[in-house]
């Protein structure tokens, strides 16, 4: 296991060592898939028609993949008839439902690029979506939680030139069903035949913590492949059925979910509109369902669900765990408490289609948290020094290079921030501090931007976490970097206590000491019954240095 105090950001020039540099590819004896999403979906049906493909129990919905290929047709020639050309951007802004699915497969189809809209977006962010991607059609629900999407579509309508029609879901869609009467089976097939595996399909905005996000662009290629090999990591067939509580609107949702699951004939199980523990324990119960999906936020959420000692879980053998760093705390709860034996964990990004590296299922606790698994197969990695851009040596933190079948097209519209991210080469330049070890597996230590920089020194944030998750009176914990006079910056730590545990700052700085270096024990302390979250349960660390930053004016 690295130490990051053993290292420091040293020069690749500055390294003398017989270790391998830090350079992998995913060899593999499973070739790419050469097919588009519609014809990979045609070939699953014709293998498992009669097997359940998407139950999302809180509409009443279930239907076999024979069913949702029929429906999947019917919504590709409904839009078709509505005039929806190949290339053009069809938006779809909803929480989790049966029509997100069908939507997805139904543009894929079609040649359409579906643009995915985050539920819980601000109507700033909405207009901003439809008008950088330039979207024609919008499928769209008539709110989520205390959301009235109407309204906030009236509010940034006169700025989205292009968008000339939009579908509600609640109100629209049957009717929507009936015009693909007025598109004929061969109208579909030509336009089937037309496609090529290259084009693109979806959009994916990030989520820009700074100026105006952009939308990661990426092919059939590009994710039905990322897709199908997560599942065989997996073991995934027409046996198993996933429940997947991440939203659709996230590459989580909408390949590693959706898309995973069609690749080998496996059921979505959806357990709502968004996450909610109880709901997920009991249609995990009820649909015995054998993988289960989430952040670590999630399944910190379901373990301290009250009475989730009753809830009858047997029946799950593996699992995912992606979207952002896990503690080893965490994850060992996670494997003694859920009894998942074959959970995996993944690193990626949205603009690596998203999956990069996984781990395997046999792998301990130890051996998952300190990595994020070995690369992909048919993916290069490569850890480099940020500042010469030289390969440092296994085991030598540096910024993780991605390169191979699963680098997004580019930028939707963006030609400057596509060329800053990928090079004249093809490598991907993520962002991420990584650490690549001797066997090839590649640790995730954060975000080169979350280093925080005390007088000098340099604290990386996930390794005060990781103290601070051990300690049993947390039940969550970020580390952030906020202004200092004295040191430029200082450490600060957001904490959420245990249900019942007594903590103070005192108490904390205390256990802390001789445990951690002196300079990495936090400044300042807050505690919090929750964090700044993304809609997909990712902590939002620039919100926590905003609101601190506020409140302690600095």
């Amino acid at each position: 296991m690295f130490s990051l105090t053993d290292y420091e950001w040293l020069s690749s020039s500055q390294i003398v060592s017989l270790r391998g540099r830090s350079y992998a590819h995913g060899s593999s004896d499973v070739p790419l898939l050469g097919e588009t999403i519609g014809e990979n979906l045609r070939r699953t049906v014709e293998r498992f028609g009669e097997c359940d493909a998407l139950v999302v129990p809180h509409q009443g919905y279930r239907a076999s993949y024979d069913e949702l290929w029929e429906k999947v047709e019917t919504a590709a020639r409904a839009f078709i008839a509505h005039g929806v050309d190949k290339g053009d951007r069809v938006a779809i802004w909803a929480p989790n439902r049966y029509e997100w699915t069908v939507t997805q497969f139904a543009a894929a189809r079609i040649g359409a690029i579906l643009v995915a809209i985050d539920p819980a977006c601000t109507p700033a962010e909405l207009g901003y979506a439809l008008s950088k991607a330039g979207v024609s059609v919008l499928v769209m629900a008539r709110g989520f939680r205390s959301a009235d999407y109407a309204a906030m579509l009236t509010e940034v309508h006169p700025s989205c030139y292009s968008l000339r029609e939009t579908i509600v879901l609640e109100e629209d869609w049957e009717t929507f069903l009936t015009d693909a009467i007025y598109a004929s089976d061969g109208e579909l097939a030509e336009r089937e035949a037309n496609l090529q595996f290259d084009d693109p399909v979806t959009i994916q905005f990030t989520s820009g913590t700074t100026g105006s996000p952009k939308g990661a662009t990426l092919s059939h290629h590009n994710i039905l492949n990322n897709a199908y090999f997560t599942a065989r990591n997996l073991a995934y067939s027409e046996r198993d059925r996933v429940c997947v509580p991440v939203p659709f609107s996230h590459w989580f949702g909408l390949v590693v979910g959706n898309l995973a699951c069609a690749t080998h004939g496996a059921c979505v199980v959806v357990p709502g509109e968004s996450f909610d523990p109880e709901a997920v324990l009991e249609t995990v119960e009820r649909e015995r369902c054998t993988s289960l999906y989430g952040v670590p936020a999630m399944f910190i959420d379901l373990l301290e669900q009250p009475g989730f000692e009753r809830f009858d879980l047997s029946s799950v053998r593996t699992g995912l765990i992606g979207g952002a760093p896990c503690p080893l705390e965490v994850l060992k709860r996670v494997r003694e408490q859920l009894a998942i034996d074959e959970l995996t964990i993944v690193g990626g990004m949205t603009e690596t289609s998203p999956v990069s590296t996984q781990t395997a299922s046999d792998e301990s606790p130890e051996e998952q948290i300190t990595t994020a698994g070995h690369v992909h197969p048919h993916v290069e990695m490569k850890v480099v020094d940020p500042v010469t851009g030289k390969i440092v040596p296994r085991g030598t933190p540096g910024e993780q290079c991605t390169r191979g079948y699963s680098v997004m097209l580019g930028y939707w519209e963006d030609d400057l921030a596509t060329n800053i991210a990928i090079d004249s080469a093809g490598w991907l330049h993520t962002g991420d501090l990584a650490v690549m070890e001797e066997d090839g597996r590649v640790g995730i230590v954060g975000r080169i931007e979350d280093v925080i920089i005390r007088g000098g020194e340099k604290v990386h944030p996930r390794e005060v976490e990781e103290f601070l998750h051990g300690l049993p009176e947390i039940s969550d914990a970020h580390v952030i970097g906020v202004p200092s006079a004295s040191y430029g910056e200082a450490v600060m730590a957001w904490i959420r206590p245990r249900e019942g545990a007594d903590l103070s700052e005192q108490a904390l700085v205390a256990a802390c000491r001789g445990k951690i270096a002196s300079y990495k024990i936090p400044r300042y302390w807050k505690f919090v019954d929750s964090f700044p979250m993304t809609f997909t349960g990712k902590a939002q660390k620039y919100r926590m240095r905003e609101i601190a930053i506020e409140e302690l004016a600095l």
